[in-house]
């Protein structure tokens, strides 16, 4: 729904108890015991028709004989009484429930649905968290509405979870550790309250430093995408997602549909939001540890220093199965190294300084390698010894911090030995682990959240939007088989889809006669395939129905009567077409590849890339990426399979392409973005050379698209808003064109701002700026279109100088937007100003907002003025009369 009224949860005034109860070790007794010890400051009234106190504390009969009105109902009552319990708390006035109650339908039960349903009906605009949690604990208001076994530390980290038993386990192994928190949240069954409200809520918390979440399952995957990508841009989000391994695969009908796991989705939305995935609750606060202390590490080389020499090796190890490279030491660091180090030390990396290194050895060793420019990060090891001491070591690891830049992380190993060692390193925001693979696993993690960082604001070098396509032919492809009732288009079909959108095909006829083959094949060079062509067989060579290297037509008829009466005999119910012919490629050292599409249950279409063939799914070397795509993402996922670093070219072997496999996975892109009736797509195998690549096999599943579906809903990911391109009419007659904002318009906003006056840069962010950096331009151009919207406006048709953009970014309630408009110095004047700002009003209009605000300096006269002229009402801020704030409702 939105973050309406979740401060009512999270900050309540008052709180009922519904089904408070006296009887030792229920539910209700130990909510009430809990949110009576947890040191909140507001009244708390338990709700028991059948006690006059509980636990002490005066109860009520009914919600409608509390003395007040609660901001928060806690609900502990039998299932079937829930839905009358939400009504009457939300007849007294209360704002949110935390229903606790299970049985509203988890396993499948109907009457459980009939439960959830009336619920949610007698809870209008209240907002639910639940059913079926353990409910919410915020230490910092002393709030404690769960039935957890302890209480939770105030801290700064945020856990949300799916399940209640992942956060009694959770809040016990932190309490061990004495980590805290400043919200701990089991989501249950969200029939109201879910992940994305959540992330949004927990992105505006300034007492929240990193947010992590337990999932299972994600309900609204636009809206959690949306959040997901404006809560990490703020703050580190990490997740366990479980459920990686399910027990049986779904069968499915194509390569790209066997490939695309539910798992697998998840990473590819993961990753496409900029979250951190770990795999084990220990290495979620791992990740926590090394993200909060570690310091801005350059780059990812490392360098593993041990006074034990087979820790080492085991880090090595695992810094190689993580893909963290280790650094090479640079000669006049070995020659420093060899200076303070006994002669039998490792001479490289890791660096083994003997099982009997002291604290000096430790500095000194330290020191140097942390000297080599080529040298990212240091990781510390320590193995208790008779004689060294642990804990000198570990001081005079602390002792280097003080000589300047200290990308250190440690591990001092064993029980009791290092544990002065380690609080010495907590103390001192050093980051510190049990072992040293947790450590490197720590470490890769890090890097990998910061590579996922810096590609969110990364610049695109061109838009998938500007890729020539021929649409309305693809379209009338796929109305001839709608129309026809089939669900698969025959392989010359699905080879006129992809030739509508600019993918090379091999050419492809259809012959019903093995003499129509025979001509057919006369009409081009030989040598020949035919395929089987049959809407009945999906994989052609599991029936014997692909015959290679024909070299006459005479052949080609042969292998064609032969190919028919060998699928009759195989496939007796499949119905028999006749055969295809094509030209058999030869390219001699092409890499196979496989591009694919398939549609989620819950995120839509997602794109698959990977090295292709007939044992694709043996061969398991696949990545998937939601739509739309842009170069530097469809870069990114070719960058996560093994072949995609072999394209290349590597050991001789020529190189491909690239480029031209990166037009083919953003043109399929375009397809999933755009063809709505497209719902499983498979291009297997793509040749990729040095000459470019080509389509030999090709499957497309259509189905019918409803008649009052929206175009591009189904994408998890608001696809570009290309109808919103337009014209705006300046005072002398001149129309320029305007259009919304796309990511390669980074360099284009940093033009326009180099080319304003200081003034108006002031006016605009309010402060006082030489240019815009790049990763505010990155920021400002990749915009989310669900919530937001930037127009940006031309010198003219084929103009690529940005001359104005107005913009606004909406509330997670899309209740209210924040504008902000700019017109470059030399354009201003002309009326470009009051363009902008009309079409920015009637796309808020348009898209339900009740009200556009925005801050604006004092004295912007120009601005303040065209406002008032446009039906805002300016007022200056209470205590700010340094800035105005201008508002106008739309109705």
């Amino acid at each position: 729904m939105s973050i309406r009224d979740l401060d009512y949860i999270f900050r309540p005034a008052s709180i009922a108890l519904v089904g408070a109860s006296n009887r030792p070790k229920s539910v209700g007794a130990v909510l009430a015991r809990n949110l009576m010890r947890a040191g909140f400051q507001g009244p708390i009234m338990p709700v028991n028709p059948k006690h006059r106190a509980i636990g002490g504390v005066l109860a009520w009969p009914s919600v409608a004989d509390l003395p007040m009105v609660p901001d928060l109902g806690v609900v502990c009552t039998p299932a079937d009484a829930v839905p009358g319990v939400i009504a009457e708390l939300r007849e007294k006035g209360a704002q949110a429930a935390v229903v606790i109650t299970a049985g509203f339908g988890e396993g499948g039960d109907s009457d459980g649905e009939t439960r959830r349903e009336a619920m949610l009906e007698a809870s209008q605009r209240m907002r639910i968290i639940g059913p079926n949690v353990l409910g919410v604990l915020v230490p910092g208001a002393g709030l404690n509405a769960s039935f957890a076994h302890i209480d939770a530390a105030p801290g700064d980290l945020a856990f949300v979870s799916q399940s209640g038993a992942v956060v009694t386990s959770v809040l016990d192994w932190a309490a061990a550790r004495g980590i805290g928190f400043s919200h701990m949240v089991s989501l249950g069954d969200m029939a109201d309250v879910d992940f994305g409200d959540m992330l949004d809520y927990l992105a505006l918390q300034p007492d929240v430093r990193a947010i992590l979440l337990y999932v299972e399952a994600v309900t609204n995957a636009r809206k959690f995408l949306s959040a997901a990508r404006i809560a990490a841009r703020t703050k580190p989000v990490i997740v366990i997602k479980a459920g990686r391994v399910p027990e049986g695969a779904k069968a499915a009908s194509s390569h790209t549909g066997a490939l695309a796991g539910s798992d697998a989705v998840y990473d590819a939305v993961f990753r496409r939001a900029g979250l951190l995935r770990v795999l084990e609750t220990k290495e979620l606060f791992d990740a926590v540890e090394t993200l909060a202390h570690a310091p801005r590490f350059t780059g990812d080389r490392l360098a593993i220093l041990s006074n034990g020499g087979g820790f080492g090796v085991l880090a090595t190890d695992r810094a190689v199965e993580e893909g963290c490279p280790l650094a090479t030491l640079s000669p006049d660091t070995v020659a420093a190294l060899d200076a303070v180090l006994p002669v039998s030390w490792s001479g490289g990396n890791p660096i083994d300084i003997i099982g009997d290194a002291s604290g000096q050895r430790y500095g000194d060793a330290l020191q140097a390698t942390l000297a080599d420019k080529a040298v990212d990060a240091v990781l510390v090891l320590n193995c208790p010894t008779a004689v060294a001491d642990s804990t000198e070591a570990a001081q005079a690891v602390v002792d280097c911090r003080t000589t300047g830049r200290f990308p250190v992380l440690t591990s001092w190993l064993g029980g009791t030995a290092p544990e002065p060692a380690r609080k010495l390193f907590s103390a001192h925001r050093v980051p510190t682990y049990d072992t040293p693979e947790d450590a490197v696993r720590a470490f890769a993690h890090l890097m990998r959240y910061r590579a996922g960082q810096a590609a969110l604001a990364r610049v695109p070098s061109l838009d998938a939007e500007d890729l020539s396509v021929d649409r309305a032919a693809a379209m009338a492809v796929i109305d001839t088989a709608l129309g026809e009732d089939r669900e698969w288009l025959s392989e010359p079909e699905a080879k006129a889809v992809l030739r509508a959108y600019g993918v090379p095909v091999v050419q492809t006829l259809v012959a019903e006669t093995a003499a129509e083959a025979a001509r057919q094949a006369a009409t081009f060079d030989g040598p020949y395939v035919i395929k089987v062509h049959s809407p009945d067989i999906t994989h052609k060579s599991d029936v014997g129905g692909v015959m290679l290297d024909l070299e006459t037509p005479g052949a080609v008829a042969a292998a064609a009567q032969a190919m028919e009466e060998r699928v009759r005999r195989v496939r007796p119910d499949a119905r028999y077409h006749g055969v295809t012919v094509q030209p058999m490629v030869r390219r001699p050292g092409a890499f196979e590849l496989i591009v694919g599409m398939s549609e989620d249950a819950q995120f839509g279409p997602v794109l698959l890339f990977g090295e292709g063939g007939t044992g694709v799914e043996a061969i398991g070397d696949t990545a998937m990426a939601l739509p739309p795509l842009d170069p530097t993402l469809t870069e990114a996922l070719i960058g996560e399979t093994r072949i995609g670093g072999l394209l290349r070219g590597y050991r001789g072997r020529a190189g491909a392409d690239v480029d031209a496999v990166v037009d083919t996975v953003l043109r399929v892109a375009r397809i999933a973005a755009e063809l709505d009736a497209v719902s499983e797509l498979d291009i297997n195998p793509l040749l990729a050379d040095s000459d470019g690549v080509i389509v030999v096999d090709a499957r497309i599943r259509v189905a019918p698209v409803p008649v009052d579906a929206v175009p591009g809903a189904r994408l998890a990911i608001k696809p570009y808003p290309a109808e919103l391109r337009g014209t705006v009419t300046l005072r002398d007659g001149r129309s320029i064109p305007v259009r919304p904002i796309r990511p390669t318009d980074a360099p284009r906003l940093q033009d326009m701002i180099a080319r304003a006056d200081a003034r108006d840069i002031r006016m605009r962010f309010m402060h006082a700026m030489k240019g815009l950096p790049d990763k505010l331009a990155a920021r400002l151009s990749q915009i989310d279109y669900a919530r937001e919207m930037a127009f940006v406006a031309f010198e003219g048709d084929g103009s690529k100088e940005a001359v104005g953009v107005s913009r606004l970014a909406a509330d997670a309630n899309n209740e209210r937007a924040e504008f902000a408009v700019m017109v470059r110095t030399d354009w201003k004047g002309k009326g470009l100003g009051y363009g902008l700002m009309g079409l920015l009003i009637d796309h808020a209009k348009a898209r339900g907002l009740g009200e556009l605000f925005g801050e604006i300096l004092s004295e912007n006269r120009p601005m303040i003025d065209m406002c008032k002229d446009l039906g805002f009402t300016v007022k200056s801020m209470p205590g700010e009369p340094s800035i105005s704030e201008a508002v106008l409702p739309l109705g």
